[in-house]
């Protein structure tokens, strides 16, 4: 269940009280787990696997209701403005255009109330948030635009250019540094409400980081760019069954070598900054530390790409040595090699099992992602953020592989079929089952909450307010029961 996608009158989902009530149905349900997306700052697109920093919150995940409380905000400030005419789409360009303004307000009071705390929090968290704070403030004097379009003292971080800016943006950078106070302050209270309940927060980092982005932009070393600071290659996946002509993500790769000169440094200041925000870690596109799909910097798709060899074992010994056993997820889907498997056993971590990827031929997935066979360590979804909804699947699908669902799975056309395939997950092998919040809704194409490759629609859906209840948490925990899943 994505932040976002909580009910709130506030045009997007936050940390306040829906997300403590949404933390109070998953106790009542027998739930242990909360999955949610990437919590990062977004940019152009939305996308939560595009954020501006590795290490920043979302501001739009701050809850103003909770600011109001604290004496931050006024709540005629926010309540009387129009948050969207649909409290079941986010709409982000009304958010862009009105949120800061509302969190200006706040900033300045936390400045003036506890400016001690802010200061201690700022130094805390000062490896990561100068330089965040700063690429924010350089890009709104610079009217947007990427860090590599900015004038070339800035763009190349010329000591004597920043130390200017510094001094000439000091507001802007208290009020970016502020906002990251109020959002890691709910967090901890969402982080403490929720194990205090017995729900472990699974989070989710995207392998790569976008090019405008704080991370590229202070350190360009740590990734295959040129004499002009422009991506030698950039990432993708291949052509395959749902796209003739591949994806082409266009973040830029990482310099494996010079990392692994560094002992990964990079990688375990990432990783371990957020294993304090979640319990519990998945990884997304595991695949890419085996091999990495590089398409040449410039084409207009991944058909040209060619994979190239990663870390593999070698960066992972490197991790548990710097950071012991962890709970991590490796997303172990894709295109997957005899040297992924074997990687993936190397590290220990469960993979993903997606259900319907069992029965649709376009992914080439096949009878590995059948619940039968699945093995004891792994994590089981009927689909995730970038497939249909369980529903949505049915109707979509070639009427061949649902028909084969069909008969595998025991399920009756129209009679709740969506429950049918969460049950055969709950009645799998498999340690661990996520399921979608609108597969349990039992909602359609239309709870579909992101397509890949496209632009426009993805990210937006939400819960509206009594979605769920005392009798849906009722029928899950049942389901619990039965199985044998109670914490």
């Amino acid at each position: 269940m994505p932040i976002t996608s909580l009910p709130s009158p506030w045009g997007v989902g936050t940390l306040g009280k829906a997300a403590l009530d949404f933390a109070d149905f998953l106790q009542s349900a027998g739930q242990s787990c909360w999955q949610v997306l990437p919590i990062g700052p977004t940019g152009y697109g939305d996308s939560p696997y595009q954020p501006f920093s590795s290490f920043a919150g979302n501001p739009y995940l701050i809850d103003l209701d909770a600011l109001s409380q604290e004496g931050l905000l006024e709540p005629e400030e926010y309540q009387q403005l129009s948050w969207g005419e649909d409290p079941g789409k986010t709409d982000y360009g009304l958010l862009y255009q009105k949120r800061f303004a509302v969190l200006e307000k706040a900033v300045h009071r936390l400045k003036t109330k506890n400016f001690s705390l802010l200061e201690a929090f700022c130094e805390k968290e000062a490896g990561w948030l100068e330089d965040y704070a700063l690429f924010m403030a350089l890009k709104g004097r610079f009217s947007g635009a990427a860090w590599n379009q900015w004038p070339e003292p800035f763009k190349r971080r010329e000591s004597e250019a920043l130390a200017l800016a510094k001094k000439e943006l000091e507001e802007e950078l208290w009020f970016w540094k502020g906002v990251q106070f109020l959002f890691f302050h709910q967090w901890e209270i969402l982080k403490r409400n929720t194990r205090e309940r017995g729900i472990s927060i699974i989070g989710d980092l995207p392998i790569y980081v976008a090019e405008d982005s704080a991370d590229v932009w202070a350190h360009p070393e740590q990734f295959q760019m040129d004499e002009n600071l422009h991506p030698r290659k950039v990432a993708g996946c291949p052509p395959d069954g749902f796209s003739a002509t591949g994806q082409l993500w266009g973040n830029p790769l990482f310099d494996w070598q010079r990392m692994k000169q560094e002992g990964y440094g990079w990688w375990i200041h990432r990783i371990s900054f957020q294993l304090r925000l979640y319990d519990i870690l998945r990884i997304d596109h595991f695949r890419g530390f085996e091999s990495y799909y590089a398409i040449p910097w410039g084409d207009k798709d991944a058909s040209r790409g060619a994979w190239e060899k990663g870390p593999g074992k070698d960066f992972f010994a490197a991790l548990e040595k710097a950071m012991g056993k962890q709970q991590i997820i490796a997303e172990d889907l894709g295109f997957i090699t005899p040297e992924v498997k074997s990687l993936l056993e190397y590290t220990g971590f469960p993979g993903m099992k997606v259900l319907e990827f069992g029965f649709d031929r376009r992914d080439g997935g096949g009878r590995m992602y059948q619940p039968h066979n699945y093995p004891q360590n792994c994590v089981a979804y009927v689909g995730t953020h970038d497939n249909d909804t369980a529903l949505g699947w049915l109707e979509q699908a070639d009427p061949e592989d649902v028909a084969l669902a069909r008969e595998y799975l025991r399920l009756e056309p129209g009679k709740e079929e969506n429950w049918g395939m969460m049950t055969a997950l709950w009645a799998s092998r498999a340690d661990l089952v996520i399921v979608q919040m609108q597969d349990l809704l039992g909602l359609g194409r239309e709870g579909r909450m992101n397509i890949p490759s496209t632009q426009g629609e993805n990210w937006r859906w939400r819960a509206l307010p009594g979605d769920w209840n005392e009798a849906l948490a009722r029928r899950m925990y049942r389901k619990m029961e039965l199985y044998e899943r109670l914490p």
